[in-house]
């Protein structure tokens, strides 16, 4: 990978991060997930 997709999935990693942990507990409820899913799930973007 070149180091410009590198660095753009890395914003987006954080992004979705960022925005998913902004959500509350109840929130994360509705979609589906735990706050312990965050990660995971912003990691399925970075790749």
């Amino acid at each position: 990978m070149n180091p410009i997709r590198i660095a753009k999935s890395w914003i987006n990693y954080r992004r979705t991060v960022a925005e998913l942990g902004s959500l509350s507990n109840h929130a994360l409820s509705d979609i589906g997930i735990t706050r312990y899913d965050i990660r995971n799930i912003a990691a399925r973007s970075f790749r």
